[in-house]
């Protein structure tokens, strides 16, 4: 006959149980017999009780881990982070260094429980006589990914540094227990701190954990450094496309605002002097993202400043010189665009649309959209061809040209969108409306409230202000 197999294990708590900041009992003297416990549980109910105790530590692993797959940025990962191994090692404070080893960044410190005042007061410390200094400094040797660094009671260290001790007074913590976020196929990538208010450590259990945990959660960082990297190399690689400065002409005066998605986009932006002291004005946006979007913003705008030099008073012309180059060398993609030439001494501006959203006039007694005509965006047809507009701005008014992108982060319908921007222009308090940068620093805002001009977002963004005298 079989015998009896235990029962399951039910109602397994999935959280590590936090122990108390004091330092861990002594272990057992070896060789000495163990003192059987009156009516002791029988050897079933501890392997019972051992099975739970691995099966709520995995359960608690595969929850915080999850938690952590889930941040897409470092921004949300880094805290995380912080809070997970602060629950696992049984610590209220720490804080985390991103330095990565290739010195290409990026490089930050984020702490938990603790102000950017006191990460400051950490920084007044020696590097070398903190524990992440210890761990980062590779002149010494780098540690290996499970090594740790454990300060069960600082103050009664004989060799702390003078002024690690006021710190740590100041802040009011008395241990710390410190790991690298280094692994073989990550490389080092910074330390993470946890600080402990009383004289404490973690123990076997909590640190082999933390060490699972910690080296996760080193590779999910590495994904995110690269990305980031990625994206700030798009953002770079397409502000610099666009031009680094404005040019002065007499008679209106200019200002930009791009705003350009992580993985950069097509959306640019242009103002050409012209022969005869006029000017030229552009807008426009290439389909898609990423690097490809990007050359190709890149060869559009380059082709439009050789068009409107040779032909800038006839705005149709620009567009259509555009369009058959389009069409030509980028066959698969389309675009919108808005070229106006403008004779600033006259206040008059002589505009052509492709598929674009009509410029905005923005002055003190009346906001209005230009009537533009309807036309197709480059690339759509077999052969672009709209009529061209003409109007006349009065004296301290200004035109606001801008992309799709600033209406479509709105999340918003197109008549809503439209109807927020309009409100938003004419609300532009009389102050700000002599600087044409105010302008459209005052409509970004208030069209996107509450960060969503400079959250990620894979929308460009783009306004080109010009007010004439």
């Amino acid at each position: 006959m079989n015998a009896p197999h235990p029962p399951k294990v039910a109602g397994i708590d999935s959280t590590v149980p936090t122990p108390a900041h004091t330092a861990p009992p002594a272990p057992a003297v070896p060789g000495a017999a163990p003192v059987p416990a009156p009516n002791g549980p029988a050897p079933a109910a501890l392997l019972q009780d051992r099975l739970a105790g691995w099966v709520s530590d995995l359960t608690t692993l595969h929850e915080l881990t999850e938690r952590l797959s889930r941040t897409h940025t470092l921004e949300a990962a880094l805290p995380e982070l912080l809070r997970a191994g602060a629950a696992l090692v049984g610590a209220r404070r720490g804080f985390v260094v991103l330095e990565p080893d290739d010195g290409l960044g990026p490089c930050t410190t984020i702490g938990l429980g603790l102000a950017r005042s006191d990460l400051g007061h950490m920084e007044t410390v020696p590097r070398g006589a903190l524990p992440y200094g210890k761990l980062l400094d590779t002149t010494a040797g780098l540690p290996g990914g499970d090594s740790e660094i454990v300060h069960p009671d600082l103050f009664a260290e004989g060799g702390l540094d003078p002024r690690h001790r006021e710190v740590a007074a100041r802040l009011g913590y008395a241990a710390s227990y410190a790991r690298p976020l280094s692994t073989d196929a990550a490389g080092r990538l910074g330390a993470a701190v946890w600080l402990y208010d009383e004289p404490a450590e973690p123990h076997e259990r909590q640190r082999h954990l933390v060490g699972l945990y910690v080296r996760y959660a080193t590779e999910h960082l590495a994904g995110l450094v690269e990305l980031e990297r990625t994206r700030a190399c798009m953002r770079t690689i397409s502000e610099e496309l666009l031009p680094s400065r404005l040019p002065r002409v007499t008679g209106v005066e200019l200002a930009a605002r791009h705003r350009t998605g992580p993985r950069g986009g097509g959306d640019w932006y242009d103002a050409l002097p012209l022969p005869e002291a006029t000017l030229g004005l552009a807008v426009g946006s290439v389909t898609g993202s990423g690097p490809s979007a990007v050359a190709a913003m890149g060869r559009l705008r380059a082709s439009l400043r050789a068009y409107a030099v040779m032909e800038g008073e006839d705005p149709v012309a620009v567009l259509s010189d555009l369009e058959l180059l389009l069409r030509l060398t980028e066959p698969a993609r389309s675009a919108t665009a808005l070229f106006a030439y403008c004779e600033p001494t006259l206040r008059k501006i002589t505009l052509a649309g492709a598929g674009h959203s009509p410029p905005l006039l923005i002055g003190e007694r009346r906001t209005e959209f230009a009537e533009t005509s309807v036309s197709a965006p480059l690339g759509m047809l077999a052969c672009w061809e709209a009529p061209s507009v003409e109007f006349q701005a009065e004296p301290g008014e200004t035109v606001l040209l801008y992309t799709d992108g600033l209406l479509h982060r709105t999340g918003d319908p197109t008549d809503r969108a439209f109807a927020r921007l309009h409100a938003a222009a004419a609300g532009v308090p009389r102050v700000l409306r002599r600087d044409p940068g105010a302008v459209a620093d005052h409509v970004l805002r208030t069209v996107l409230p509450d960060g969503l001009d400079t959250a990620d977002n894979e929308e460009d963004v783009v306004l080109l202000a010009a007010r004439f005298d």
